[in-house]
This record gives structure tokens, C-alpha cells and sequence, in this order.
């Protein structure tokens, strides 16, 4: 299994919590609000291409709505290979992070 990206983890956690609700515009969203980070659309759907090619994510359309002019939603999913990249990821930092518990961060 292949390392995560950061921002493939990112993308990863956030369809995570969002759950069924996992769409592009508010994909985009939750990481502008929680992360203070913007995310051009022409990256965030790179992102979630590659992570559909790699099969982390399922792609579902969304009905079409008089909102979109009749375009569709595309919703993403985690499938089980992401949910294993995502726990390897989880584990990897922990590792990494293990015993600087009490190491002092100069919050700016």
C-alpha cells in the first residue's frame, strides 16, 4: 500500500466526517473553516481523481436539481483500501510523534 499525501490524508478524514455529505463544494468548505487552508477546485479534484484511481474513494452521483440546472452532485465515499490507508497513515504519525508529548510548540 502506498504513503498518503498530506492533503490526500486531509481529503481522506474530512469525506470521513462528513459522511454521506462528502461533495466537493463542501469539501472545500470544512477545509476552509477547520484548517484555515484554501483549496483551489482544480486541486481538490485532482486529488479526489487520484484517490478514486488508487480505489481509496467511491464516486456516486447526486440527483440532479433545479439549484445546479440540472447538474448532479458528485458524492465521495471511503472504501475499505482507504479506510487501511488512512489507519497506516494514523499509525505511521503516531510513531513519528511518539515521546514529544511535552515538546513546547511558539503558538504565533
Amino acid at each position: 500500500m502506498k504513503e498518503l499525501t498530506k492533503f490526500e490524508e486531509v481529503l481522506l478524514v474530512v469525506i470521513w466526517r462528513l459522511k454521506g455529505e462528502a461533495y466537493g463544494v463542501k469539501i472545500r468548505r470544512y477545509i476552509g473553516e477547520h484548517l484555515k487552508k484554501d483549496v483551489t477546485y482544480g486541486n481538490l479534484y485532482s486529488v479526489l481523481d487520484q484517490l478514486s484511481r488508487k480505489g481509496y474513494v467511491d464516486k456516486q452521483l447526486g440527483e440532479a436539481t433545479p439549484q445546479r440546472r440540472g447538474r448532479r452532485k458528485i458524492y465521495y465515499s471511503i472504501t475499505g483500501d482507504g479506510l487501511q490507508a488512512l489507519k497506516s497513515a494514523w499509525e505511521m504519525n503516531e510513531i513519528l510523534w511518539a515521546g514529544l508529548d511535552d515538546l513546547a510548540f511558539e503558538k504565533n
